[in-house]
């Protein structure tokens, strides 16, 4: 082949000669660059089975939980003015589905989520959800109680849409387990927006049986799962539990605040609301001593054993933040008041026997038996001596000093234990 000037040339190969761009080019390549960008900011879920094992919490989980919160103070809130046996049953009712709608909200990030575009919308409409919910809590027992059952219907709806779709890509193994928890967020989530037609007096005791049946449901699911098909109880799930715990003892501070903004502050009523504080800090000190941010055992009956036993733990915290409320205003009387001691005394109670079910489902209980075991029983002693105190109702701030001493007495065990064997006391 020759050139131009008539002397031989290279062969020129058409693919490879230069020449105008093909048409659609750019434009495929720019559909890339998109298809790119909407993965990024549009993930799947991710699929079942495949949760990071040392994930780091992030301030959208954070956010989420202080939303979340939002609605504990407005239920420990409204038991603060109704400090009866029915203003307690309310309470317990309320705060359980929201545990539970938190507790689903967060498994589901733990399993599936992704800090991507999808993740934070399906938060943000959560987060909305709750807002509502949280404006209905104060008569929930009443003129609101249907828009509350409404609000709550809707967030389970949305739960069961976010579990539907992360479980498309199940592997086999995986399928049965999801099928049933879809099916019992779902159903929650029709039998809450039923409970709307009740009247206003049925609607408590209604909620308390779909509390008690969607744990029920939830345990089964754990317990009949596949072998090997277990919840992983990661450093992130732990994480989240044991902020949830610290936020609600934030409740304790506000009950104390509360009391003192009432009135015009005395010195009896401030050193009441003091000592308040230390026992709230006593409860604090219990719980992160021995059971906060350990790993339970990867079994499914310790790691339900471990989930589960974190509601009675943060209700009874959050109960006893309603009851200084109280406690403060009745600093100057002589006796406390019957039903303020009980929540009080009774609160502080559970939360040494909650702790010691957490424990008891970690692996520290089986590498230190020898202080854990002994450990136990010092708190059921405790926590009887605490309901002793709630029957002989002392003035409040002997209570509350009673209540101090006796939740410091585990942790005194506990050092005692350990500089006896040699070993390092809790810090």
């Amino acid at each position: 082949m020759q050139d131009e000037s008539g002397q031989p040339g290279r062969a020129v190969n058409p693919a490879r000669a230069p020449g105008p761009a093909q048409p659609g080019t750019g434009a495929l390549t720019r559909l890339q660059r998109w298809a790119r960008l909407r993965r990024l900011l549009w993930q799947p879920p991710r699929p079942h089975g495949e949760q990071p094992r040392e994930r780091v919490v992030g301030p959208l989980e954070l956010f989420y939980d202080l939303a979340v919160v939002v609605l504990v103070a407005q239920a420990a809130r409204h038991l603060a003015l109704h400090l009866t046996g029915r203003g307690l049953g309310e309470f317990a009712v309320v705060f359980t589905l929201v545990w539970i709608a938190w507790a689903n909200g967060s498994l589901h990030h733990e399993l599936h989520g992704r800090d991507d575009a999808r993740g934070r919308s399906t938060f943000l409409l959560q987060i909305l959800v709750l807002v509502a919910m949280a404006a209905f809590i104060p008569e929930a027992n009443g003129a609101r109680g249907a828009a509350f059952a409404v609000a709550a219907a809707v967030l389970f709806a949305m739960l069961a849409l976010l579990w539907l779709l992360a479980a498309r890509g199940d592997r086999p193994e995986y399928r049965q387990s999801s099928r049933l928890f879809v099916t019992g967020t779902a159903g929650c989530a029709a039998a809450l927006a039923g409970t709307a037609f009740l009247p206003a007096g049925v609607r408590i005791p209604a909620w308390g049986l779909l509390d008690a049946a969607y744990l029920a449901g939830f345990a089964a699911v754990i317990l009949t799962a596949t072998p090997g098909v277990t919840l992983i109880v990661t450093d992130s799930l732990i994480e989240r539990f044991g902020t949830l715990t610290i936020i609600v003892l934030g409740e304790t501070l506000t009950g104390v605040v509360a009391g003192l903004a009432r009135d015009p502050v005395s010195g009896l009523s401030l050193a009441v609301g003091l000592v308040a504080v230390v026992v709230g800090f006593g409860a604090w000190w219990t719980y992160f001593d021995f059971a906060g941010h350990r790993h339970p055992r990867q079994e499914p009956v310790a790691s339900l054993q471990w989930m589960l036993s974190h509601l009675p733990l943060t209700a009874a915290i959050a109960a006893m933040g309603a009851a200084m409320v109280s406690l403060v205003d009745h600093a100057h009387d002589d006796r406390t008041p019957a039903a303020t001691a009980w929540l009080l005394c009774g609160g502080a109670a559970v939360v040494l026997a909650a702790t010691m079910l957490v424990a008891a489902s970690l692996q520290d209980w089986n590498r230190d038996r020898s202080l854990y075991q002994p450990l136990a029983g010092t708190c059921a002693a405790v926590a009887a001596a605490c309901l002793g105190v709630g029957v002989a109702r002392p003035a409040p701030l002997f209570l509350s000093l009673a209540l101090v001493v006796l939740l410091s007495i585990p942790w005194g065990f506990a050092v005692a234990r350990r500089l006896a064997s040699g070993t390092e006391p809790a810090s």
